[in-house]
């Protein structure tokens, strides 16, 4: 006799008949933190009891449900509320975003792979936010962005490489990204200051 396997219909039985692309991009992100790798359209259609193909009513192909799953984590880093000086709250940002690839270990690879910029719209936004007082040029505010995002990516992949030697913690970069601050600081305050010989 034949046996007939019992086939996983779009409707999920675990969440009572409720899929949505909230639930799945929260199953994602579960999946991602646990593993430390993106998660696979199966394995997440699996954790929500569903057939795979109806992940694909709510997302056209992996790379949508990926940046879903980024754009809700990066809403998760600071967000600046305009009680703290721009130093605290630019520390408070790069301390966030440290931690939050530090959370998901494969966050940073899959954002650095994504041809969408979504994710990365989100620290932009509050980056310039944060930096709006000090009125740099847009030149001084990119090339500050920028040494800041590559110096925290940079540290993030580092502890990562060193994960057994736990002495790359996030408390470790608070020291070059204070001396960044300090240096940011003089840019701003220099700026229209002219050196006389």
């Amino acid at each position: 006799m034949m046996s007939v396997k019992n086939k996983k219909r779009g409707r999920p039985l675990k969440m009572g008949g409720k899929l949505s692309s909230e639930a799945i991009v929260e199953s994602a992100v579960r999946l991602l933190e646990q593993s430390g790798k993106v998660p696979s359209i199966r394995k997440i259609a699996s954790t929500l009891d569903v057939d795979p193909m109806a992940i694909y009513y709510y997302y056209s192909n992996k790379t949508a449900i990926l940046e879903a799953v980024t754009v809700d984590l990066m809403e998760s880093i600071y967000e600046p509320d305009g009680h703290k000086s721009w130093r605290d709250e630019l520390l408070c940002l790069s301390v966030s975003y440290l931690r939050l690839l530090q959370d998901y270990a494969g966050l940073l690879e899959t954002m650095l792979a994504m041809s969408d910029v979504s994710p990365a719209k989100i620290f932009i936004s509050r980056f310039e936010e944060i930096l709006s007082p000090l009125n740099l040029p847009e030149p001084d505010k990119k090339d500050a962005m920028d040494l800041l995002v590559d110096y925290l990516h940079g540290f993030a992949l580092a502890a990562r490489c060193n994960d057994g030697n736990k002495s790359l913690t996030v408390d470790v970069a608070r020291g070059p990204i204070t001396f960044y601050l300090d240096a940011l600081g003089g840019k701003a305050n220099l700026k229209d200051v002219k050196i006389s010989r």
